[in-house]
């Protein structure tokens, strides 16, 4: 059993317009965790992360930094020490000498671009997806209704992002929880792929803002589409345009938004008999 706690409990004094003199309180807040994540041995990036699903992390983070494919790691291994977890994965020979290669790379954390050392490293091209996916509104809006319901460490922090693998139909079949929005998702892909679901057969939700390097993680990852709670920046718009993803943003329970590729979006659902 970890001795890493997602969730701590601690008091404060809380005060509001109206009220009289302070009220004391207990809240619930989420913790983070260093995780490092190295390869046979070689640290290679340590990320601020919440302490649940790290094997999941690392694996999603090898393959959304396209470090290496899921079919090259051989072995995980977790170890808890004092200062936080680390997470091995063992490589297959031609994976290793890949990074041998590679004498500059990018180790990005939960802030999106920490460790890059180069501008090229920064904005890459993205490859692009494919399969016919199509999704109708209301299974936009059904899974948007059910992550809320699924944010389990969400509900008791309010401090906590998530990403949900939804197939076409807008049912959950997985979702994770981080208070990095990139470890949340890379947590979703090494999990779903792991698991065998197919990313090219459903979309992603995230409960954060849609910045580009998102938009590049699912892109890797092979999702067709990504819906988001929050507007997109227009670097985003281009990279899904540049990797063929239906980008809807702004998905609340009203409604929602569609930038690219508006022809996966089908109006009226056909449901079966």
């Amino acid at each position: 059993m970890t001795r890493f706690s997602a969730i701590e409990s601690r008091p404060a004094a809380q005060w509001r317009i109206g009220q009289a003199g302070v009220e004391a309180i207990v809240r619930d807040l989420p913790d983070e965790t260093a995780v490092g994540i190295s390869y046979d041995g070689r640290p290679h990036v340590v990320l601020m992360a919440t302490p649940t699903h790290v094997e999941e992390l690392a694996v999603g983070f090898t393959l959304s930094e396209r470090i290496a494919p899921l079919s090259a790691i051989r072995g995980v291994t977790v170890t808890e020490q004092d200062e936080g977890v680390q997470v091995d994965l063992q490589l297959t020979i031609d994976a290793r000498r890949e990074m041998a290669r590679a004498r500059t790379l990018a180790g990005r954390s939960s802030c999106g671009l920490c460790g890059v050392q180069q501008l090229k490293q920064a904005v890459r091209p993205v490859p692009a997806v494919t399969g016919g996916l199509r999704v109708g509104r209301q299974a936009i809006q059904r899974a948007l209704a059910a992550l809320e319901t699924e944010q389990a460490l969400g509900r008791l922090t309010r401090a906590m992002h998530a990403a949900a693998w939804a197939d076409a139909s807008g049912l959950l079949l997985m979702v994770r929880e981080d208070v990095g929005r990139h470890n949340a998702l890379d947590k979703l892909v090494g999990g779903g792929l792991r698991a065998g679901l197919d990313p090219s057969a459903g979309f992603v939700v995230l409960t954060s803002r849609c910045s580009f390097e998102m938009v590049e993680k699912a892109a890797v990852a092979g999702f067709p589409m990504i819906v988001a709670i929050s507007a997109p920046t227009a670097l985003a718009i281009r990279k899904a345009e540049e990797a063929d993803i239906t980008l809807v943003a702004l998905a609340r329970a009203d409604g929602h938004a569609v930038f690219t590729r508006p022809d996966r979006i089908v109006e009226v659902e056909t449901v079966p008999a």
